[in-house]
């Protein structure tokens, strides 16, 4: 019995010891039972050191208001994911967020046990990040100063190139929501472009001058995107500075919110809050700021899914759904597969310093067949892939990556078909859009027109237009140049 016994806690200690979770354990009168190895290195000590001695004894900087392992022991109720910065015996300072358990048996409290998370490194970095914003946008004491864009947005609606209809319409539409401050959401998949379009809208808007900042929902734990959002003031939790959040940093200009569905619903309640009334209040402040905002918001999922999910609060949704983007998949867009590989060859020569001028025949096949699931950052991830390879003027098979050599799959022929293994360069110089698209659909009709032999029905099917369709576009080139062949 008593090895069966022994076994047993043997165990219990190695699965313990294997997690990376820091694990500390003391009893009711706060002297250390256990305490594992992810502890020790999130505290920067040995467990050697700390097991068998008082909690305050290891950590001087705490105190039976602090701790939350001596809170519980008090009250003997648990306290959930709470931030926590200590410093240990040698000075050096740990940024924690802690759930705090009572141990109980027989119904009687006998100790506590704490399970630890580091946010030492990631604190940091945003309290970094936060300080650096502030120092660029001048903001001091008061509000930041009006001058310069401090976190660029670099995208412009001309930079988005499309041969689509729905993202031509998508453009149209958010050029003229850009006028405004109402709220945006953009959804789609990843690797779409959805920050492209936000980036645009800054851009396009009155607010262009002023601070554009993003910040993923999904990067950061709730109590510590919480500070981030909104700012914190000196003693709202242990370890806490005064410090300005995102909104005060974006006042005057943009916050754009990526993974909305990502932030936790208690979360979300504040920010519809801040929404709608434009105040804000800093963790642990009385005192409320008011702010002039403008809130775009981003999920890679439908938000209407991300409601019945319970990942999204409809209240919510309906604040931020005032201008509603969707972004299709690049599989329901490969008109602009040209268009995209053309300005990703332009980008890596330039880069790289190649003369890449086209792709073979079996590249082409597969660039338009595939599924791409990473829409076009995969692609342009693709391109980059294939240009660090190549060392003549063409793209082959043995360039691409490996996912994309060992795909098998028809040709599909929607949108544009792999008419020929050249790819369609766009101009090497800036042009005007509709001068550039011009130019992109009479090299696809001539592509499409070589290799049906001049049918014009096969050509129409191939560039998955109706033959009325093409029969008006070929007749309306041919009046601008009569010289063309098709």
């Amino acid at each position: 019995m008593e090895r069966a016994t022994q076994e047993t806690v043997e165990m219990l200690n190695a699965i313990l010891s294997s997690i990376d979770e820091g694990i500390h354990a003391v009893d009711k009168n706060g002297m250390t039972i256990y305490y594992n190895e992810a502890a020790g290195r999130l505290d920067g000590l040995d467990p050697q050191e700390v097991v068998g001695r008082h909690l305050l004894e290891v950590f001087p900087s705490l105190d039976r208001g602090t701790s939350t392992l001596l809170q519980v022991l008090e009250t003997g109720a648990r306290v959930p994911a709470q931030p926590q910065m200590y410093t240990n015996f040698r000075g050096l300072k740990v940024h924690t967020v802690n759930t705090t358990l009572p141990i109980l048996s027989g119904g009687r409290m006998i100790g506590a046990l704490e399970v630890a998370k580091d946010l030492t490194q990631l604190k940091e970095l945003n309290e970094r990040l936060i300080d650096l914003q502030a120092q660029i946008l001048g903001a001091g004491k008061g509000r930041p100063k009006r001058s310069g864009t401090p976190m660029e947005a670099r995208w412009t609606f001309e930079q988005i190139l499309t041969a689509d209809r729905s993202i031509l319409q998508l453009k149209e539409l958010a050029q003229r929501a850009a006028s405004t401050s109402s709220p945006v959401l953009v959804f789609g998949e990843t690797g779409t472009g959805k920050e492209l379009f936000v980036q645009a809208i800054h851009n396009a808007s009155p607010r262009h001058a002023r601070p554009f900042i993003a910040q993923n929902c999904a990067a950061l734990p709730a109590t510590l995107l919480e500070g981030l959002l909104f700012g914190t003031v000196k003693g709202s939790f242990t370890g806490a500075e005064n410090r300005p959040g995102l909104f005060e940093l974006a006042d005057g200009g943009t916050l754009f919110l990526d993974e909305i569905n990502s932030m936790p619903l208690e979360l979300q309640a504040k920010l519809l809050r801040v929404l709608q009334e434009g105040l804000v209040r800093r963790v642990g402040d009385t005192k409320v700021l008011e702010v002039d905002v403008r809130v775009v918001a981003a999920t890679n999922q439908n938000p209407l899914a991300a409601i019945e999910d319970g990942q999204l609060r409809s209240d919510l949704y309906y604040r931020l759904n005032v201008v509603s983007l969707h972004l299709p998949r690049l599989a329901e867009r490969r008109a602009d597969i040209p268009i995209l590989v053309s300005h990703f060859i332009r980008k890596f020569n330039a880069l790289f310093g190649k003369a890449v001028e086209k792709v073979a025949r079996e590249v082409w096949d597969k660039f338009l067949a595939y599924g791409w699931p990473g829409n076009v950052r995969e692609l342009e991830h693709a391109i980059e892939g294939a240009m660090n390879l190549v060392e003549g003027r063409e793209i082959r098979l043995e360039h691409l990556p490996w996912q994309l050599k060992q795909w098998q799959g028809e040709a599909v022929r929607a949108g544009v078909g792999p008419a020929t293994a050249r790819v369609v360069m766009l101009p090497q110089d800036v042009r005007p859009l509709r001068e550039t698209l011009a130019t992109v659909e009479r090299e696809l009709i001539r592509q499409a027109m070589a290799e049906t032999g001049g049918n014009v029905q096969q050509a129409a099917k191939l560039l998955g237009v109706p033959r009325q369709t093409l029969q008006y576009r070929l007749g309306k080139l041919e009046a601008d140049d009569e010289s063309a062949e098709f």
